[in-house]
């Protein structure tokens, strides 16, 4: 029970530190371009591990069979949900993506149970579909509709959705081969690697290079991609790949849900954003489903690990 505490705690600090990155990612592209964002954001987060690994307070090894398992993992996330969230947040609304993002624990559920044979109660199932509405219900309460114009960014957002539901998944899965640092090093290089090569290319075919590096001119550029950088990229990472190692991946899944209470506070303790009535029923529907997706199924497995273990004294008995 104390692991999973831990676990829980760790979390929370993940959820919130998510929630405040949409603040600080809105901050470095109106200096910046998404691409060129996400090519320094992986600079500095690979820039950080590969200091860490140097002084060796993080180590890594690494096989051919460990880059072929890992290589997925990478290509999942950061790779894959990061360009299918951008281009989707090209084609659609902002409050469409969302709500659509909302979904993810309700995709890991499914993906995690086919392929993890994770097992989620019916409370439990419950939790997430009401930690799910509850994003929805702010969503659809601060007046957003869905717009069949915005299909191809939708469907954008779905994929990467499922991007991040089989990045869990496969964490979940790897986490018992592979330490939070080797994960984390392979996916911060994995990152560094193509987010930079996609913005060179783009930025030498354009004959736009001097731009690429122009936005490091501004203070308020500089301060938010260190915190994309090291904490929303890397930390996260780390913490993702620890938590995933105590918890299923379906309890973990839903705690991103509450990166949207995160981004409610902030927006009103740092943009002096109102806060509604609306906001504060989602927000309590979302932390229920949270509490209830952690809970419930806690007492099953200790239900079940407490007949393992009598079973196995009245044998020794016998």
């Amino acid at each position: 029970m104390k692991i999973q505490s831990y676990a829980y705690i760790l979390a929370i600090v993940h959820a919130s530190i998510v929630g405040l990155s949409f603040l600080f990612t809105k901050m470095a592209i109106d200096e910046s371009t998404p691409l060129d964002t996400l090519a320094f954001r992986f600079s500095i987060s690979f820039g950080v591990i590969l200091i860490l690994v140097a002084v060796k307070m993080i180590k890594v090894s690494y096989t051919m069979e460990s880059i072929k398992k890992l290589l997925p993992l990478s290509i999942m996330f950061p790779t894959l949900f990061f360009v299918f969230q951008t281009f989707g947040l090209k084609y659609s609304q902002s409050t469409d993506a969302g709500i659509l993002s909302a979904i993810t624990p309700i995709v890991t559920v499914m993906i995690a149970g086919y392929f993890l044979k994770e097992k989620t109660s019916l409370y439990q199932k419950a939790s997430i579909v009401l930690s799910v509405v509850g994003v929805i219900f702010i969503f659809i309460m601060k007046g957003s509709t869905m717009n069949d114009s915005d299909l191809l960014g939708m469907g954008l957002i779905l994929l990467s959705c499922m991007a991040t539901a089989g990045y869990t998944t496969m964490t979940r899965f790897l986490a018992k081969d592979y330490t939070p640092g080797e994960m984390s090093f392979f996916m911060m290089g994995t990152g560094f690697i193509i987010f930079n090569l996609a913005a060179i290319i783009s930025h030498t075919i354009k004959g736009t290079m001097p731009a690429f590096f122009s936005p490091w001119s501004s203070m308020e550029f500089v301060t938010s991609i260190l915190y994309l950088g090291i904490l929303a990229s890397l930390v996260t990472s780390m913490l993702s790949n620890k938590i995933l190692s105590k918890i299923k991946a379906s309890q973990m899944s839903v705690f991103a849900n509450l990166s949207t209470v995160v981004t409610i506070g902030a927006g009103a303790l740092i943009l002096h954003e109102r806060i509604t009535i609306y906001d504060i029923i989602g927000s309590c529907l979302i932390i229920l489903g949270v509490i209830g997706t952690n809970s419930f199924g806690d007492k099953k497995e200790h239900t079940t690990k407490m007949k393992f273990l009598f079973s196995k004294k009245e044998h020794s008995v016998k």
